[in-house]
């Protein structure tokens, strides 16, 4: 059987270009990043070792909010096809600044141009304010196209988050006592000098605190008592390197509990998958992308408005975390699949190295990449520019999602290649830093090789 060998795109001497010298500001920003200078000095001869360039940057160019930490505490490498090193923002261009004026022209027409906004979107959004809170509603079919419908649509969807959390968030207790100033029983029991409790006789079935009935408040709650409790460890375990959801501040306060509702609304109206362990992951990127919108209005809606796109986005991904599916053709054992296709397709010999010689399964590693939609393997605020590319596509994120991690196979391939099963498993389960406009622009290269 003849090998495929390495695309040959990927040796051109786009790769080989030695990096523009790097000023002291940029000097000075990796080593304010870096946990110690000692870690720099390594991390520099390694990369000096295979010294290239990605192709422009897609990325934009107003710095984010905070630093971008990693997760996994990898040091940044350099990688076989390109620059994989930590990712500096670059000073502002006039590409970007075209691309950004061209997508603020794009949101300010009456009607938005999907295929366009998805085009503009694939090559990852400007960090400007409101931008990528407005895009990625329309993205998710949160917004319509039409820009006349958004305040009724906006009114109508957030009154019916509102209801959920009347309806499904309310104590039984105060449900109980809804039900009897209904009934116009309260200055009765207030008169008979009670104390606000009501009598045996008025306390039906239904209101009991032992009621095992399925229609009973209080039955539901203690039901629900174990998914409040993960969900609200889960939630206080959010990045908590990052100040917006783990301060001490009454601020982060709010924003978990935003998270927490949000949650447990999902769980209680999706029965069949209720609450998963990293549904919180992929809240997070949702919710503080609204969160921190510009407008007040938006900001402080944020939260229903980040429960449908919630919804929306899990809608393609939902039979992955239901147990029961894994093995069917839409369970995420399929996806895992497919996946190792793709990368037998595109790179014959790194499969055969992976799943025949050090029989790494990719289940071992792509199991998180694809249930967390790659929010555990990059840095937060990398993983907003890798979620723009994800929810602009026409076909569903899942596509570009096989797609990127392919690429993420692809680009330390030779390290693979060289290493045995322990070595490529601590890689794959702690994947290096890497440039996202580089990753993202081989994911496109590959699969546009698909399409051929």
């Amino acid at each position: 059987m003849v090998r495929k060998k390495v695309p040959e795109w990927l040796n051109s001497t786009m790769w080989s270009t030695p990096p523009p010298p790097s000023s002291l500001n940029d000097d000075a920003l990796l080593l304010r990043n870096s946990p110690s200078s000692t870690k720099m000095s390594s991390m520099k001869k390694e990369t000096d070792t295979i010294s290239v360039t990605p192709p422009p940057s897609t990325a934009s160019s107003v710095p984010s909010p905070s630093p971008r930490p990693r997760r996994n505490g990898s040091s940044s490498i350099s990688g076989e096809y390109g620059n994989s090193s930590s990712s500096v923002v670059a000073p502002s261009s006039a590409e970007d600044f075209s691309r950004q004026a061209h997508l603020s022209a794009e949101l300010s027409k009456k009607v938005i141009n999907m295929k366009e906004l998805r085009s503009l979107a694939s090559q990852s959004l400007p960090d400007s304010p409101g931008i990528r809170s407005t895009v990625w509603k329309l993205l998710l079919g949160y917004l319509p196209p039409e820009r006349s419908l958004w305040s009724s649509e906006l009114k109508q969807k957030r009154s019916q988050y509102k209801h959920y959390k009347d309806e499904l968030l309310t104590s039984p207790s105060e449900i109980t006592w809804r039900l009897v100033r209904s009934k116009g029983l309260d200055n009765y029991e207030l008169k008979s000098g009670s104390r606000c409790m009501l009598s045996r006789s008025r306390i039906t079935d239904e209101d009991h605190p032992l009621s095992l009935g399925k229609a009973s408040a209080w039955n539901t709650y203690f039901q629900d008592i174990e998914t409040i409790e993960q969900i609200d460890k889960d939630v206080k375990r959010t990045h908590p390197d990052i100040p917006f959801f783990s301060a001490e501040s009454s601020f982060a306060r709010s924003n978990q509990e935003s998270m927490k509702n949000i949650l447990l609304v999902f769980a209680k109206l999706n029965q069949g998958i209720r609450y998963v362990q990293g549904m919180n992951e992929i809240l997070a990127p949702i919710f503080y992308v609204f969160r921190n919108d510009p407008d007040e209005d938006s900001s402080s809606h944020a939260e229903a408005d980040a429960f449908f796109c919630f919804v929306e986005l899990l809608s393609g991904f939902r039979d992955f975390y239901c147990q029961q599916l894994d093995n069917s053709v839409v369970g995420i054992r399929s996806a895992i699949t497919r996946l190792s296709q793709l990368v037998r397709k595109h790179d014959e010999e790194l499969w055969r190295h992976l799943e025949i010689t050090t029989k790494v399964n990719p289940q071992f590693y792509a199991f998180r990449w694809i249930t967390l939609l790659l929010t555990q393997e990059f840095s937060f605020f990398d993983c907003l520019h890798i979620w723009d590319a994800l929810l602009s596509d026409p076909e569903g994120p899942l596509e570009s999602l096989l797609g990127i991690c392919c690429a993420m196979l692809v680009l330390v391939r030779r390290r693979l290649i060289a290493g045995d099963f322990t070595s490529n498993m601590k890689l794959l389960q702690h994947y290096p830093t890497t440039n996202i406009s580089h990753l993202l622009y081989v994911a496109n290269k590959l699969r546009s090789k698909m399409l051929v």
